[in-house]
């Protein structure tokens, strides 16, 4: 499979941080959540078009986190997104968080396409998983 690496960048704003300046560590999940929902975006794949059409969604069901160095206030920060498996009904992602060369976070997420209304796992869209894998 060929690796497809998204970048997307945020500003850390007041906030997203404690009373000393530094980023809390639930706020983390918003970001690397922003980078894979726009990562999605790039190939025309919009969430709220999937829940509409498809009834399904994507949902988080793991998630490995190493922080490593904080990030701080305004401190701009970049997301990189790497597709490094696809299954019948889940996608692992790579994510890295950067401030310039230091990687500040690493997180492997699985996720999993869920049938809304029985809120079980079913089969990606071949659509998607078509356009991921190409």
């Amino acid at each position: 499979m060929e690796q497809h690496v998204f970048h997307y960048s945020a500003r850390v704003y007041y906030e997203d941080t404690d009373a000393g300046g530094v980023v809390y560590h639930a706020r983390y999940l918003h970001f690397l959540e922003r980078a894979r929902t726009e990562y999605l975006r790039t190939f025309n794949f919009s969430q709220q078009e999937l829940l509409k059409e498809e009834k399904g969604a994507f949902v988080v069901k793991s998630m490995h986190i190493d922080y490593r160095i904080p990030a701080k206030l305004d401190d701009l920060l970049h997301i990189e997104t790497i597709v490094t498996e696809i299954k019948g009904a889940s996608i692992i992602f790579s994510q890295t968080i950067n401030r310039d060369e230091l990687t500040l976070c690493q997180a492997t997420v699985k996720v999993a396409y869920v049938d809304l209304g029985k809120m079980k796992p079913v089969a990606i869209p071949q659509v998607i998983k078509t356009t991921l894998v190409s």
